[in-house]
C-alpha cells in the first residue's frame, strides 16, 4: 500500500507540472494561441485534450479517496485479527506471533516473561453473569495496557492468562511493570463498585541453562503463578 500511495502522488505531482507547463505554452506563444483562438479543429483539440487533463485530475483523486478507504479498511481487519475482542487488546494470535520470532533458536537472554491470572473471573462470571467478567477483564487488560507503555508487549493469552514478554528485559524493568500494575488495580478496586479485581502472577527472566527456549521460559512464568514462587495477589 505504501508503494502505490507514493506511485500515486508522483503521478498527480508530474500531472501537475505537465498542464502547467501546456498552461504556459499557449499563454506565452502569441502564435500559438492565435491558431488556437482562430482555427476551430485545433480550438477543438484544445478542448478536448484539457477535457482529458481534468478527467485525469479527477480520476486520480478518486484513487486517492478510495486508498484512504482501504487503508481504514486494512487498518479495522488488523485490529480485528490481531486483537482480543473482549479484552480490547493482543489477542492469542498477535501472542503467538511475536513468541514465533523466537522459536527454533536458543533463548537470548534479554527476554523476560511474566504471566497474570485474573483469579476471581469464574466466580464473577457466576455470581454477576458474563457480561460483568467480561467487564473486569477488559478493565484489567486496560490496566495492563497502560502500565506497559515503554516497558513490554502484554497480551490476552486465552481465557483468564495475560501475559507480558519484555524484549531487552532487565529486572527494574519488570519490577517498575509489576509496580504500575499494582498501583493501578489498587486504585481501581478503591474507587470501584462493581467486583474487584484479583490476580496472581509469575515471572522468569535469566533462568540460566535449563530454560533453553522461549516456550520454556513462558511455561516456568505459568507454573510460578501457582507454585509459590508468586507475589502480590491482591
Amino acid at each position: 500500500m505504501k508503494k502505490f500511495d507514493v506511485f500515486k502522488t508522483i503521478q498527480l505531482v508530474l500531472f501537475i507540472i505537465l498542464a502547467a507547463v501546456s498552461l504556459l505554452i499557449i499563454l506565452t506563444d502569441r502564435e500559438l494561441y492565435q491558431q488556437i483562438a482562430n482555427d476551430p479543429h485545433i480550438r477543438a483539440l484544445c478542448i478536448l485534450l484539457w477535457v482529458g487533463f481534468v478527467l485525469s485530475f479527477l480520476f486520480i483523486f478518486m484513487d486517492f479517496s478510495l486508498f484512504s478507504t482501504f487503508k481504514k479498511d486494512y487498518r479495522e481487519l488488523d485490529f480485528a485479527v490481531s486483537s482480543d475482542p473482549v479484552a480490547g487488546i493482543a489477542n492469542r494470535y498477535s501472542c503467538d506471533t511475536i513468541i514465533e520470532k523466537y522459536l527454533d533458536r536458543p533463548l537470548p537472554n534479554n527476554l523476560g516473561c511474566i504471566m497474570f491470572d485474573l483469579t476471581n473471573i469464574g466466580k464473577v462470571n457466576r455470581t454477576f453473569g458474563h457480561i460483568a467478567g467480561n467487564d473486569l477483564i477488559r478493565d484489567f487488560s486496560g490496566i495492563l495496557q497502560a502500565s506497559s507503555v515503554n516497558l513490554c508487549f502484554v497480551g490476552r493469552n486465552g481465557g483468564n492468562k495475560f501475559l507480558a514478554l519484555f524484549e531487552n528485559c532487565s529486572t527494574q524493568k519488570m519490577n517498575s511493570f509489576l509496580a504500575r500494575v499494582s498501583k493501578k488495580v489498587n486504585h481501581y478496586n478503591t474507587e470501584t463498585s462493581s467486583a474487584p479485581i484479583r490476580y496472581q502472577y509469575g515471572s522468569a527472566y535469566l533462568e540460566g541453562d535449563e530454560i533453553r527456549t522461549i516456550t520454556d521460559l513462558i511455561a516456568l512464568s505459568n507454573r510460578r503463578i501457582y507454585s509459590g514462587t508468586t507475589e502480590n495477589e491482591i
